[in-house]
């Protein structure tokens, strides 16, 4: 195995100075979110009538799911099955 020395690495002035403004957008961006999850939350709880059906078709609407329900006939339960 061959042994070779630690490679060198250099913070520069540039460096920290995109750290930081990256630092910033992200806590922004971190405010605005829980700022929004606050409101939410206070504009849920006004509203009561939330059902369970409603949250399911919000997580639905989240992950991208889109339910089609097929009706429940012979054909479709079985397949075409032939004897």
């Amino acid at each position: 195995m061959l042994r070779r020395k630690p490679t060198r690495l250099e913070l520069k002035i540039d460096d920290t100075a995109e750290f930081e403004s990256v630092k910033k957008e992200l806590e922004a961006r971190k405010r605005q979110r829980e700022d929004v999850d606050i409101i939410g939350a206070g504009a849920s709880a006004s509203t009561s009538t939330s059902t369970a059906a409603s949250r399911a078709e919000l997580i639905n609407e989240r992950i991208g799911y889109k339910p089609h329900p097929e009706p429940a006939t012979l054909p479709t339960l079985f397949g075409s099955l032939q004897f």
